[in-house]
């Protein structure tokens, strides 16, 4: 349930490569987008529900440092890891730590159905109808649901939902700015229900961080990079969200 592949590798390769074994990653991203690129942005796909945070799917990096000195960070297998979990600490830091050459990714089986169902109901309703939906959106009027698992239970859920005014529909088309959930949906925007991310018109603006975290973040980009070597000018707090 791993795949070792180059963190130069196209994305949409390694997904095509996967989909002959029923297998996938946890991973989305724009088109010709790489593994490493997906990896160091750190987006976590719209399916999190099922597939796990884009943390959850580096298992093992073989990095060089800003010394040249290689090391690897993480193992194949989480009980075989001692120490830091310095995989996580690498996911969405724009290279900003390490150069990442080669990962084990962790894999799943591809659901046997999906569908997506939609309609003018509240997410808390659709929430309580539903175990573990794989996604779900809403816009401030329409809730979308995406339901995957072994076709029997994905029909038993879908006629539950249909009785709640549900029916089979397409995803929204989400608008390419992302921000984070403040109780209000903006104009257009629409909403990872349990993630806290808005898709909207635009970028919701840089993520607001505590001098703390800051202070913190600083200190360990220093440890690893001293000299700034490392993508300079990069900082992955002055990133939207």
């Amino acid at each position: 349930m791993t795949v070792m592949v180059g963190a130069g590798t196209v994305l949409s390769d390694l997904v095509g490569d996967l989909a002959v074994h029923g297998l996938e990653v946890g991973m989305e991203g724009p088109v010709g987008s790489t593994v490493g690129g997906v990896l160091m942005v750190g987006r976590s796909a719209l399916r999190r529900r099922r597939v796990g945070t884009i943390a959850d799917v580096l298992l093992q990096a073989d990095c060089v440092g800003a010394d040249g000195a290689a090391f690897t960070a993480g193992g194949p297998t989480v009980k075989n890891v001692t120490g830091y979990d310095l995989c996580r600490l690498l996911v969405g830091s724009l290279g900003t730590l390490a150069l990442v050459g080669r990962v084990i990714l962790r894999t799943r089986p591809v659901p046997a159905r999906s569908l997506w169902l939609a309609g003018e109901v509240e997410p808390e309703r659709v929430l309580e109808a539903t175990y573990r939906p794989s996604c779900m959106l809403w816009d401030g009027v329409r809730t979308w649901v995406l339901l995957e698992g072994h076709g029997e239970d994905v029909d038993e859920t879908a006629g539950d939902l249909a009785r709640l005014g549900l029916t089979a529909m397409e995803p929204p088309v989400l608008p390419p700015g992302r921000g984070r959930w403040t109780g209000q949906l903006s104009s257009g925007g629409v909403l990872e229900v349990g993630s806290g991310v808005v898709h909207q018109p635009d970028d919701g603006g840089l993520p607001t961080v505590s001098d703390g975290v800051r202070r913190l973040a600083g200190r360990m980009r220093a440890s690893f990079d001293p000299s700034g070597r490392l993508n300079p000018g990069r900082d992955p707090y002055r990133v939207a969200a």
